[in-house]
């Protein structure tokens, strides 16, 4: 199961990258190259601290560069906020994060990020129950 579709992807980005959030960008970490996020999500889901960091590559970070105009990288972190009872599922909390990004109507380019929750287990289907 992917976790974005094509499509759907690069309006919800258009439109999430429009809104800029803070959070803390982990920017010394190794960053896993990625052209989808659902391999850091399962990373998370399998690591001991619960985090996993990503760059997205690939044609989908070739549009969203191109869209946008920055050349930057896009990073993409992932933490869990909870393990839930049912085994290799959890809350997982996502971060998207594009510097130099031209908004259209925009006079200069800006850093841009968003950011959200998701229930995630490693099947990539959502848990049975919250609890």
């Amino acid at each position: 199961m992917k976790f974005f579709h094509r499509s759907n992807c690069m309006r919800s980005l258009f439109v999430a990258l429009s809104l800029s959030q803070s959070w803390a960008l982990a920017t010394d970490v190794p960053r896993l190259p990625v052209s989808e996020v659902s391999p850091l999500l399962r990373q998370a889901l399998q690591s001991s601290d619960g985090t996993a960091n990503g760059i997205l590559v690939g044609e989908l970070a070739q549009a969203i560069g191109l869209r946008f105009q920055s050349p930057s990288p896009i990073h993409i972190d992932v933490r869990t906020e909870r393990r839930y009872v049912q085994a290799g599922c959890a809350r997982l909390h996502v971060l998207f994060r594009h510097d130099g990004v031209l908004l259209p109507g925009a006079a200069d380019a800006r850093g841009q990020s968003i950011e959200f929750g998701i229930d995630y287990c490693l099947t990539g289907e959502p848990p049975g129950s919250r609890q």
